[in-house]
């Protein structure tokens, strides 16, 4: 297993179209994501259109419903290699 590459990163993702590739990988709509979530249809439009914040408590419940860490919602482009957390 020592004989890995990392893969290349192709593209830029922001945070609102992380919401959207995710939800899509998922196969869900806007609205039952919605309904999962408790958060309105046009706050998850807004989001994704990067009209509206994610914010860390969203980030969380989106998260939940989307079977993943929240850091995949909030940091797309995170590389650790390159960037310190302090």
């Amino acid at each position: 297993m020592k004989q890995f590459r990392p893969a290349k990163k192709r593209v830029e993702v922001s945070v609102g179209e992380s919401v959207r590739i995710i939800r899509e990988l998922q196969e869900l709509s806007q609205n039952q994501l919605s309904e999962l979530t408790g958060i309105p249809q046009t706050t998850i439009s807004a989001i994704e259109n990067g009209r509206v914040n994610l914010g860390v408590e969203r980030a969380k419940v989106l998260a939940r419903a989307l079977k993943c860490h929240p850091a995949v919602l909030v940091f797309p482009g995170w590389d650790n290699e390159i960037e310190s957390a302090a």
